[in-house]
């Protein structure tokens, strides 16, 4: 039965059997060397002439074959100890090694970092690339915090459900990416922005508090932490006001941080609250960085920033919105939302959470009443017509007894980005796109057969 390498550390003496990849070789003569390392760790290998088979073989292997060797576990002189291996106190004497499978050398280096190798052969060969530490640490870290956020979200009577990948497009703000349909040549699903409009639909349904790992696509171009699909960490709560939002994030926050980062330090807590007009005023930005040391890496500056202007004014002169259209306006600000006066000075229940300068979340309570969101789409010049036409199940849902209700996003590739200290987004996802958002490894974008954009109904202009 396979040992996991991290495992033999309570295994002394005993025989085990071991799987995985060989980093390094290294030929002494008549003692021949590997350090093995599987999903758990690594460990040094040596073989002595006198398992004259396994030796022979030894002689022959190379940097990233797979093998099975099995082998006892021996502990190390003081003077030879590994203080930088987590197993660094044993090796294993090799008494039989199978070649599972050989591998070529290499294109990149996988025994470092990676920062120096160039984007594009990285993400082309990102299936070694994945192999290095730091991304291994990345994503197994990614994992396990995903896994406790849904732990903790269940523990608080949230119920997780997923919404439809193929959707409508409506105007929500970013380009959409369009799907056409075989069936109905000259339509087209489009990929969703967010789950805005499904979650919203679920709290009229009476599922009361709802969060997905939610999948979302944007056809704009990308920077550092954006990507064309990235994961959100999506939630929706019936009957709470902006404070009942917050303050479960907020604990969801800390819990995260200090399970999973225990040498990080949050500067405050509770987290401070500003506002827009504030951090304007002070610090030209919506998501100030508030760190008192911006040379100490470990720590970690939250805050809330909330009182956000509903609408702005737009090149054309018009109005759009600052957020999304599904926003509630404060309270006092409703009478004029109706009536459409005074929109400039129309706050809305907006609250973003940013950490250390970078925005990492922001929802709002919602118009839960359909002639609040019909007069919001009105002033950012949306008709009734088109209104009915872009949001009409929205308005028509609105109209059946739907309570008040509110929720937030977490961009949770940035969120992952942050915390592991990373540059941009794409060292904590598996398969990210480039930059300028191909996917080199499987060579997308890529052009359609011919006949299957006669099944679609497509012809290109010449």
């Amino acid at each position: 039965m396979r040992t996991l390498i991290k495992d033999i550390i309570k295994k002394e003496g005993e025989i085990v059997e071991l799987s995985g990849w060989v980093s390094v070789r290294r030929d002494h003569g008549k003692l021949i060397f590997i350090d093995l390392r599987d999903r758990s760790g690594m460990t040094q290998v040596v073989f002595l002439p006198g398992n004259a088979e396994a030796h022979k073989t030894a002689e022959e292997i190379r940097p990233e074959w797979v093998v099975k060797i099995k082998g006892s576990v021996n502990r190390r002189p003081d003077n030879m100890v590994n203080k930088d291996m987590e197993t660094g106190e044993f090796e294993i004497e090799a008494l039989e090694i199978e070649i599972l499978n050989k591998a070529e050398t290499p294109p990149i280096e996988i025994q470092n970092d990676g920062y120096e190798i160039g984007e594009e052969i990285r993400m082309k060969y990102r299936y070694l690339d994945l192999r290095r530490n730091r991304l291994q640490k990345n994503i197994r870290k990614r994992a396990k915090i995903m896994s406790f956020v849904r732990s903790f979200l269940e523990k608080n009577d949230f119920i997780e459900i997923e919404t439809p990948i193929l959707t409508k497009s409506t105007p929500e703000g970013a380009r959409d990416y369009l799907v056409p349909s075989r069936v109905y040549p000259g339509k087209f699903y489009a990929l969703p922005q967010s789950p805005q409009q499904y979650k919203q639909l679920l709290m009229v349904g009476g599922m009361e508090k709802y969060f997905q790992m939610a999948k979302c696509f944007r056809d704009e171009d990308t920077r550092g932490d954006r990507q064309p699909e990235f994961t959100q960490l999506d939630m929706e709560m019936s009957f709470v006001e902006m404070k009942d939002v917050m303050e479960l994030n907020e604990n969801l926050l800390v819990e995260i941080i200090e399970k999973f980062y225990p040498e990080k330090k949050i500067q405050e807590k509770p987290f401070p609250v500003i506002t827009y007009k504030e951090a304007m005023e002070k610090y030209g930005t919506d998501r100030p960085d508030l760190r008192k040391d911006k040379s100490d890496s470990s720590l970690l500056a939250f805050c809330w920033v909330v009182d956000f202007p509903f609408f702005e004014k737009t090149e054309e002169g018009g109005w759009t919105f600052t957020h999304n259209p599904f926003s509630a306006p404060k309270p006092e600000f409703i009478n004029d939302l109706l009536d459409k006066k005074d929109i400039g000075k129309i706050l809305t229940t907006q609250y973003d959470v940013a950490l250390n300068g970078i925005e990492v979340g922001g929802g709002s309570i919602r118009n839960h009443k359909p002639e609040a969101l019909l007069s919001t789409l009105e002033i950012i010049g949306i008709d009734k017509e088109k209104a009915e036409k872009n949001f009409g199940h929205m308005l028509e849902a609105f109209k059946y007894g739907t309570p008040p209700h509110g929720g937030i996003a977490w961009g949770f590739d940035r969120f992952i980005m942050l915390l592991e200290g990373e540059p941009n987004i794409r060292e904590v996802m598996a398969f990210p796109k480039t930059g300028d958002g191909r996917d080199l490894m499987m060579e997308a974008p890529s052009e359609a057969e011919e006949k299957q954009l006669k099944e679609l109904k497509i012809k290109f202009g010449s």
